[in-house]
C-alpha cells in the first residue's frame, strides 16, 4: 500500500450539530450534508489541505456499515493535529474551537520540543492537537 491516505472519517453523534460545529464554528467549508436520498448515506465532506478530506458520518451509520456494534470514543486513541504558522495561531484556534462548542482538554503552552500546542476536544470527543512547531511548515491549500 502506498502511503497515501485520501479521507479521515469521524464518527459522529448527530450529524447536524457536528456540521455546525465544523462548518459554522470552525470555518470549514462544505457543501453540506449529501447522500441523505440513501439509508445510512448522509454525510458532510469537508476539503483539506493537500487533497484530504475530512468526513463526518453518523457512528449508527458506520456501525450499519461495518456490522461492528457502536462504540464510545476513545479520545486518546487517534489525535488529529493542526499545525500552523505562529504561536499566536495556536491560542486564537483554540478560541474558536471553544466558541464552537469544543472544550479544552490542556491549554496551549511551549512543549518540550521547543514548539507551542494546545488541545480540544470537539463535541463528540475527537481529539485535535492545534500546534506551532518551529520545525514543520504547515501545508498550504
Amino acid at each position: 500500500m502506498k502511503p497515501r491516505i485520501s479521507v479521515i472519517t469521524l464518527g459522529v453523534s448527530d450529524l447536524e450539530r457536528s456540521l455546525s460545529f465544523y462548518r459554522d464554528g470552525l470555518g470549514m467549508p462544505t457543501e453540506g450534508i449529501i447522500g441523505q436520498e440513501f439509508e445510512h448515506g448522509a454525510v458532510a465532506f469537508f476539503d483539506l489541505s493537500g487533497g484530504l478530506k475530512l468526513a463526518l458520518w453518523s457512528q449508527a451509520d458506520i456501525a450499519h456499515d461495518t456490522g461492528l456494534p457502536v462504540q464510545p470514543v476513545s479520545p486518546t486513541a487517534i489525535t488529529i493535529g493542526h499545525n500552523v504558522a505562529r504561536p499566536e495561531e495556536v491560542d486564537q484556534y483554540i478560541e474558536d474551537a471553544v466558541r464552537a462548542g469544543a472544550e479544552v482538554i490542556k491549554s496551549a503552552q511551549d512543549t518540550f520540543y521547543g514548539g507551542y500546542a494546545g488541545y480540544f476536544r470537539d463535541p463528540d470527543g475527537h481529539l485535535w492537537e492545534i500546534v506551532w512547531n518551529p520545525d514543520l511548515l504547515p501545508l498550504e491549500n
